[in-house]
């Protein structure tokens, strides 16, 4: 890797670094690679993706522990992987491996006095167990009519959605303003990054014209006012942790509670995206700022998560792992 090509695209640098060691680490751990993988290392910079039915391979496991891979594995089901699961760069394989170990080996309340970035317990007040936390956790209280998953869940008095990253160069926008011109739906789902009335829809916002309720609760968490146009729409490069706070403030039957929950992002400290000037930062910063109350959204590196179960010597053989396959440490 050349220190021009760090300089002059660092996303590209820091992507291309990781691959190069995802297939060190592909050629130690699993040499006879036309067992496990859907090719050989070609050096294109693509990383090593695992065959359909060794994906479970994705997710680092203690060999000595049979009955707790087999819980593990159970957090997330096959049915609710992602579709780029089978790929070492998954955040999706990342966080099984990190925060589903933790909780089916009984150290998830370890986490309990892990700082955010800002100095903040990243977890609040909330009770850290293996029965209180699930993975691709579904919100079904904002009117989705396809519900999307988060990563994972703390439930409980205090509740915390958890969003992570890895790999990724933002943090989630809105699919509205990708809609082809031809969609069936386009006259009125389109979205112009603003939010206004457009074409033939009657509400604002795309989402709520078809009974999404995101607009309904973000005005009680957010200093946006829902009945003022906006240019361009405040929720478009922001819309994942957005979403993310709703799920954990927003109690199932509608009423807005901030002092009941909070989000959390867990994000790789090394990518440029979530570094100075970085859209996964710039994204992070400005949804903190537009918050009544900034502490309803926190963050934390893996190196920092990392670096606390190495001082409290939670699950070495799994920080070792991790520092083998991804150079997290």
């Amino acid at each position: 890797m050349t220190r021009l090509l760090k300089e002059i695209n660092p996303v590209a640098a820091y992507k291309e670094e990781l691959v190069e060691h995802y297939w060190g680490y592909q050629h130690s751990v699993f040499p006879n690679w036309q067992d496990y993988f859907e090719r050989e290392n070609t050096h294109d910079y693509r990383p090593p993706v695992f065959l359909k039915h060794q994906a479970y391979n994705n997710v680092l496991v203690n060999p000595a522990t049979p009955q707790e891979n087999e819980k593990l594995f159970h957090l997330l089901p096959a049915g609710e992987r992602h579709k780029w699961f089978r790929s070492m760069n998954s955040s999706q394989a990342l966080a099984q491996s990190v925060l589903g170990n933790l909780a089916v080996h009984g150290h998830l309340a370890s986490l309990a006095d892990l700082n955010a970035d800002d100095g903040q317990l990243l977890f609040g007040n909330a009770r850290l167990s293996s029965e209180n936390f699930t993975m691709e956790h579904r919100v079904k209280n904002l009117g989705e009519s396809h519900p999307t998953s988060l990563d994972g869940f703390i439930c409980g008095a205090h509740q915390v959605a958890i969003e992570c990253k890895f790999r990724e160069t933002e943090v989630g926008v809105c699919s509205r303003p990708l809609l082809a011109l031809n969609a069936s739906n386009y006259a009125t789902d389109l979205c112009d990054h603003s939010y206004t009335h457009q074409l033939e829809r009657r509400e604002r916002c795309s989402l709520t014209e078809v009974g999404v309720l995101y607009w309904r609760y973000i005005p009680k968490l957010f200093k946006w006012d829902g009945d003022k146009d906006s240019t361009p729409c405040p929720v478009d490069k922001r819309y994942q942790l957005v979403r993310n706070v709703l799920a954990a403030c927003v109690h199932n039957d509608g009423k807005v509670c901030p002092d009941e929950g909070h989000a959390v992002l867990l994000y790789d400290g090394r990518n440029p995206a979530f570094q100075s000037g970085g859209n996964g930062l710039r994204a992070f910063d400005e949804t903190r700022k537009a918050l009544y109350d900034p502490g309803l959204l926190r963050k934390c590196s893996w190196q920092a998560l990392i670096a606390h179960m190495k001082k409290g010597d939670i699950l070495p053989w799994l920080t070792k792992q991790l520092d083998q396959k991804y150079s997290l440490r």
